[in-house]
């Protein structure tokens, strides 16, 4: 959900050169199942639970990670590195 200004900075800050997902408007968020709403002072504010995924070029899910685990990219560059290799994780 973060901005794409965001994502660009995070992803040079963690050296990945493709393209991050900018989702501002919920819909894939929603339709992966993370996207919560808790309420703030009686008002609904939508959050996302931390996540990555690695969809492979055919638009299949190969890996996902969630929570705390997803701030580090290591195992979603190793199953890209695997799938490149032209195997299955």
């Amino acid at each position: 959900m973060d901005s794409p200004s965001a994502n660009a900075a995070f992803a040079e800050q963690i050296g990945v050169t493709l393209p991050l997902l900018s989702d501002m408007d919920r819909k894939v968020t929603a339709a992966y199942g993370i996207l919560n709403n808790r309420s703030v002072k009686g008002v609904d504010v939508p959050l996302a639970r931390r996540a990555t995924f690695v969809v492979d070029k055919n638009g299949i899910i190969q890996h996902i990670v969630e929570g705390e685990a997803a701030i580090d990219p290591a195992s979603a560059v190793s199953v890209c590195t695997i799938l490149k290799d032209g195997k299955k994780p």
